[in-house]
């Protein structure tokens, strides 16, 4: 008599390969990588040589999207360098969310109204911009030089309101 199976045995016996292929397609156009690759990975090893290339290839599609999926953000710091990260990907709006969360729980941390103001910038929104680089000056006025020597901000300190915040002398005269 055979030795008893292991879980994993006893569900494959229960379904079929294709079975295991049609739910961990559901699973992976539901976002659900993890519970797909798992899936994917039993219909790999069904008697159907296609279908066993097609899942094993769907089995490297969830390990490469769960490899970008994202990391662990513990710390509003985490936050705020996933942000800069994004916002250097010119992830515009994805950075924005993340230095808001860092900024709620620093809300008056420079770094991070700059960041944020630079986030703006890059968006268009000169007056939101204007808001957390003026902040920003407030805490720390070198953020005033950093703004000018900023190669970022270059075109939108062009523009009112960023200008006459960040040079302040040429607004005076």
């Amino acid at each position: 008599m055979a030795a008893q199976a292991g879980s994993g045995e006893k569900e494959q016996a229960g379904k079929s390969q294709v079975e295991f292929f049609e739910e961990a397609t559901r699973l992976f156009h539901s976002g659900d990588f993890q519970a797909a690759r798992e899936k994917f990975q039993l219909a790999t090893e069904g008697p159907n040589r296609e279908m066993a290339h097609a899942a094993s290839l769907h089995v490297r599609m969830c390990e490469q999207r769960l490899s970008r999926m994202l990391p662990e953000l513990n710390t509003p710091d985490d936050h705020y360098n996933y942000g800069i990260a994004l916002m250097n990907r010119r992830e515009l709006v994805e950075a924005e969310k993340h230095l808001q969360i860092a900024l709620e729980a620093l809300p008056d941390a420079d770094h991070v109204h700059y960041a944020l103001a630079l986030c703006y910038a890059l968006q268009g929104n000169l007056q939101s911009s204007y808001d957390h680089l003026k902040r920003a000056i407030e805490i720390e006025p070198r953020n005033r030089s950093l703004a000018r020597s900023d190669t970022d901000f270059q075109e939108s300190c062009k523009q009112s309101p960023l200008r006459e915040l960040v040079y302040p002398e040429k607004a005076a005269s």
